[in-house]
């Protein structure tokens, strides 16, 4: 069920000293301020500086006037989040983020020891994910969506706003005078998130005003599907062997095949398959019923090859 923003605040119990990460919108400039009241002393900032448009230096003044008032340390980090041809604006960026995140925790560790980093996403914002996730035709761990807590990079890392309304966050802000700045792009139709958030969702919670609640758990769900096709393809990697065994592949309905080259894929070659490249790869796996049977397919970002009675795959 969603929350109330002083409820989620509550419920919200990380290992201390915490940094949040701030942008200097409505949403991170709610939860820096919550956690900053509730754990003086305790709470840093970072601020990322994406060098993407003019108004990010305004970004980094707004969160060192806003950190000075509320006396938390502030660090920045300013990465050049332009994407290379190709990619996604919005995944480069985001994935920029938490790689600086993750760097300037390092950094603080010398003398704070931060132990959690904070996350101001909130419910519109997975609704939007799980939509952007269908939109795409995202399998499972797409339809997840954002996980409330995860570790990563030796950091507990929340998303304490999760069931929390995104009106309700603004209006906590507003009835403490609290401003904040307003990234100009949020309302860039060019990209399908905003697009999402300015056509989709108003029709939908005409529709539908329990939206929130629903998607989050379909999302849930979805989290606990993937959990349990991880746990089944980390199985069958062990049972089919690195390189995979043909004949070992063979033995596994289709599905878990194409679950365990995808978890293969991933984990040992840092690769992931479009879904056409592993529907061709598994029909030709199931082909391979003679020694003179050959495989070469383009895979992700190399070729899956056959090799005698294994697949190995290749970067060239």
């Amino acid at each position: 069920m969603t929350q109330s923003f002083d409820a989620a605040m509550a419920a919200f119990a990380p290992a201390l000293p915490l940094a949040v990460g701030l942008s200097g919108g409505a949403d991170s400039t709610a939860l820096l301020l919550a956690c900053a009241g509730r754990w003086p002393g305790q709470v840093h900032a970072f601020h990322v500086h994406h060098g993407l448009q003019a108004a990010a230096d305004g970004f980094e003044r707004h969160c060192a006037d806003l950190c000075q008032r509320q006396g938390v340390p502030l660090q920045v980090a300013r990465v050049n989040a332009r994407p290379a041809p190709g990619q996604s604006p919005e995944d480069t960026a985001r994935r920029m983020r938490y790689e600086a995140f993750a760097g300037l925790a390092q950094v603080t560790l010398g003398h704070v020891a931060i132990k959690t980093i904070a996350l101001a996403q909130h419910a519109d914002d997975q609704a939007e994910t799980l939509l952007l996730a269908l939109s795409r035709g995202a399998g499972v761990p797409g339809l997840a969506s954002m996980p409330a807590h995860w570790q990563r990079d030796g950091l507990d890392w929340h998303r304490p706003l999760l069931r929390v309304a995104g009106a309700d966050v603004r209006a906590w802000l507003v009835a403490r005078g609290e401003a904040w700045v307003e990234d100009p792009t949020n309302g860039d139709e060019h990209y399908t998130r905003n697009r999402i958030r300015h056509r989709l969702l108003p029709a939908i919670d005409a529709a539908f005003p329990q939206f929130r609640d629903t998607f989050a758990r379909s999302a849930e769900h979805a989290a606990q599907a993937s959990e349990l096709l991880q746990e089944l393809a980390e199985a069958d990697l062990v049972a089919v062997g690195v390189p995979p065994r043909l004949a070992a592949l063979q033995a596994l309905s289709r599905a878990r095949q194409a679950n365990v080259l995808r978890h293969w894929l991933r984990s040992v070659h840092g690769t992931t398959p479009a879904a056409a490249q592993l529907a061709e790869l598994l029909d030709q796996i199931a082909a391979c019923t003679t020694r003179g049977h050959r495989i070469r397919i383009k895979v992700g970002r190399g070729f899956a090859v056959r090799e005698a009675q294994v697949l190995g795959w290749y970067n060239s």
